[in-house]
């Protein structure tokens, strides 16, 4: 399958044709569609059909292996036939708030020096907890970095390395619940230049200023050594 959002998370459709249909997922032969992975929730959208109709995708997970991709139909819709043509169509607006979070979580990673032990990418809010023992972080000062960086406008692009490469700079993992896969001879990794470098595998927009204003929520104790940042949308 061809993962076209993995080199291109803007564009927002294209043409494809039917693998396999099943109530579980629909397997196309190339694909436009982020299934849900490393907190980033799966995309949504449709599948636009040959004869004007259209299915409606409620969610997008992983199949069997890493490039396997299954579209979620709604309950009880009709499945088209393996060999259709379909147009695969995301919610753009729905994944470019997702793009925006994602990103900016990857800002605020980079501003807290500890490792990462969970998080979630949402539309409007997003949170990383950190292992973080006897530390207290200042909220406003978080903010305040944050929008600075947000507002510097650095490029942001996904480039690659081999296993090995990896292999010799662990550093690069800061996530301790989801480790980067591996075996396949090469690591995604998403740079913000001058900011922040680790393997990731979602979808982010092109510069740090397309985030926008945001703010730092609750900052919560959740264990002995767990500090949750929760991060908002200021507009």
């Amino acid at each position: 399958m061809e993962l076209i959002f993995r080199d291109d998370a803007y564009q927002r459709s294209c043409e494809a044709s039917v693998v396999s249909a099943e109530e579980s997922g629909i397997r196309l032969d190339r694909t436009v569609f982020y299934p849900m992975g490393g907190g980033q929730p799966g995309d949504s959208g449709v599948l636009r059909l040959a004869d004007g109709g259209s299915l409606r995708i409620v969610d997008t997970r992983k199949g069997e292996t890493p490039d396997d991709v299954l579209h979620v139909p709604e309950d009880g819709a009709a499945l088209p036939a393996p060999g259709s043509a379909v147009t695969a169509e995301i919610d753009w607006e729905r994944r470019h708030r997702l793009m925006r979070m994602h990103t900016c979580m990857h800002v605020l990673c980079a501003l807290i020096e500890g490792d990462v032990t969970g998080g979630q990418v949402g539309e409007a809010k997003g949170r990383l907890d950190f292992n973080l023992p006897d530390t207290r972080l200042d909220k406003e000062a978080l903010t305040a970095a944050l929008n600075r960086i947000v507002a510097e406008d650095h490029p942001v692009r996904p480039r690659w390395i081999t296993d090995a490469e990896l292999a010799a700079n662990p550093q690069l993992v800061r996530t301790m619940s989801v480790k980067p896969p591996r075996g396949q001879g090469k690591v995604r990794l998403l740079e913000i230049e001058g900011v922040d470098l680790q393997p990731c595998g979602g979808t982010h927009v092109r510069r740090t200023g397309e985030i926008g204003p945001v703010a730092i929520g609750k900052i919560e104790n959740k264990g002995r050594q767990n500090r949750r940042v929760n991060i908002l949308f200021a507009a």
